[in-house]
């Protein structure tokens, strides 16, 4: 067992039983909530590193955790996670689970070759050529080629 939902308001714990799952209205999700406010497919819940993080699935009345609406986040133990509006308390160890070191990111990890290290790191150029850097005509003896903007190293 990876870990447990326990409900708010009491009831039986939910018991997460794989790294991912699917929680929902329909019978075909890994967690069934039975509630006509929750979704046919509500969230996501995966595990990573030793935590587990909550993706939202559009659903019409959301996802919260500690009260505020995300759409990914990362769940640590003791953490409120609500679906539509049933709460449930999130308790896991994470060292259990596997993970070293301080926690991740708040974010769900995302596929490192999904962009190029030049477009992670910010320095990649856009593509559109009307607003960005301008070549400059070493030939022409005119002014004016470069402008002074003092955020900008020349």
């Amino acid at each position: 067992m990876f870990g447990q939902l326990i409900p708010s308001g009491g009831g039986d714990p939910v018991p997460l039983l794989k790294e991912n799952l699917l929680v929902g209205r329909r019978e075909s999700c890994d967690i069934v909530l039975r509630f006509a406010n929750v979704s046919a497919h509500h969230c996501q819940l995966e595990c990573h590193g030793g935590y587990w993080y909550v993706r939202d699935l559009n659903s019409r009345n959301g996802t919260k955790v500690n009260g505020g609406r995300v759409m990914e986040k990362r769940l640590n133990p003791g953490d409120e996670l609500a679906v539509a509006k049933h709460g449930y308390r999130v308790d896991y160890s994470p060292i259990d689970l596997g993970a070293i070191g301080p926690p991740p990111s708040e974010d769900a990890p995302t596929d490192l070759l999904e962009k190029s290290l030049l477009e992670r790191a910010g320095l990649a150029r856009g593509g559109s050529s009307s607003g960005g850097s301008r070549r400059v005509d070493i030939l022409n003896d005119d002014a004016g080629q470069f402008t002074s903007d003092k955020n900008k190293p020349v």
